[in-house]
């Protein structure tokens, strides 16, 4: 399959981060996706993307304490692999994962995605279970000194183990039979661990393998510009900033990380501004809010996303 393909056009749509951190549910992904499917789609917003932690039970439950509550319960087959916590995502009881949610949308003629983080679940490490195609198991193949400094959920894998491509090929599997479109891979773009690059390489191969067309997006950034030929060849977006807000101090050096990339630009391959801070904000973050940006500043850039084809 030619990666290029999967999105002739940067992909536009929705995704659950900005409004409600790690607690959406599928209720609200839901409501999120009628609305898109009769409100925006025919101006080719059709993407709906449910964001971090979505196999995390009570995300958002110790708030005040945490983002990512510490080595708490997540929903996982026995193969190592993460599946939707029943309690938000309800329809995914018995086995059936994303699939319903999937089929929901795309009989909205909208197209689904889920964020994943770099790596193979701790949880599964500890318990050493299996991995679907290899007789390693979990314990095999993750390195407990390559971690995530801000997100305790992950173990990154030894990329020349025997089973680690297996395990990405495997949760690949799983996802093209749910219906995944889109991936948004985090921790993972700015190669702060020696493996990172490499295990980009193992997600571009597992999706080759898999059967379905899947865009692959990298977070976060800033991306590294010495290494954008890599970023072409095995992505189809990559962040080159962090985490973008709705300040004035964000936005106005996007137009020089724009200048720095802009010859990176092509059918498939499209260097991320990160998304949209536009509308109410915040909300799974413990409080809601108003864009910040005024009528000008959010005309500047939506212009900006729009001309560099973000």
């Amino acid at each position: 399959m030619n990666k290029n393909l999967f999105a002739k056009t940067p992909p536009m749509g929705w995704n659950s981060y900005d409004y409600y951190d790690t607690s959406v549910n599928e209720e609200q992904v839901r409501k999120t996706a009628e609305y898109m499917a009769e409100n925006l789609k025919e101006f080719g917003w059709e993407y709906v993307v449910v964001d971090i932690e979505w196999y995390s039970y009570d995300t958002g439950s110790q708030r005040d304490k945490y983002q990512y509550i510490p080595f708490w319960k997540v929903e996982m087959d026995e193969y190592s692999r993460l599946l939707p916590c029943v309690d938000k995502f309800p329809s995914a009881k018995e086995g059936n994962g994303f699939k319903p949610l999937a089929d929901y949308l795309h009989s909205l003629g909208l197209k689904f995605g889920i964020h994943i983080m770099r790596g193979i679940p701790r949880q599964a490490a500890h318990e050493h279970t299996k991995i679907l195609g290899s007789t390693a198991l979990a314990n095999d193949i993750a390195d407990p000194s390559n971690i995530c400094d801000w997100n305790p959920d992950m173990y990154g894998v030894r990329p020349d183990a025997d089973g680690a491509q297996e395990y990405y090929d495997s949760i690949f599997e799983l996802y093209a039979q749910w219906g995944v479109d889109f991936i948004k891979c985090d921790d993972i773009c700015r190669m702060d661990m020696p493996s990172a690059k490499k295990e980009i390489e193992m997600l571009y191969n597992a999706i080759q393998k898999c059967g379905r067309e899947i865009v692959l997006s990298l977070s976060p950034g800033p991306a590294k510009i010495e290494e954008a030929w890599h970023y072409e060849k095995y992505a189809n977006m990559w962040r080159i900033t962090d985490d973008f807000w709705d300040r004035w101090d964000l936005l106005l050096p996007m137009f020089w990380r724009c200048e720095l990339w802009q010859n990176h630009v092509s059918e498939g391959c499209y260097p991320d501004c990160d998304m949209l801070t536009l509308g109410k904000l915040g909300k799974g973050f413990g409080h809601e809010w108003e864009c910040n940006f005024s009528h000008d500043e959010q005309i500047t850039l939506m212009t900006l996303w729009s001309i560099f084809r973000s």
